[in-house]
């Protein structure tokens, strides 16, 4: 089984909640990594998406981060609500 990692960086521009996240995050760039596995038996490559990770600073550690896995579905709302908000 093959599997890739992609890594992006998103940006908010509010504060903001996502679900799996117990706190609120501020503003700001966060790196996510979204891991891919091969879809074996196939006459091309294809991947689907097995685990999504958001980097966050870390809850009373100054400067330490940490990495929590989140839904794709739930990034995209977190995005969709952000960029809303900055229209209103």
């Amino acid at each position: 089984m093959t599997i890739r990692s992609r890594r992006e960086t998103v940006t908010f521009k509010h504060p903001f909640h996502i679900r799996g996240v117990e706190r609120e995050l501020p503003a700001g760039a966060y790196e996510v990594v979204t891991d891919e596995e091969m879809i074996e038996g196939l006459s091309f490559a294809s991947y689907r998406r097995v685990a999504t990770m958001i980097t966050v600073p870390a809850e009373g550690v100054r400067g330490a981060m940490e990495m929590l896995s989140i839904g794709s579905v739930d990034l995209a709302d977190a995005q969709r609500i952000d960029a809303s908000a900055a229209n209103d």
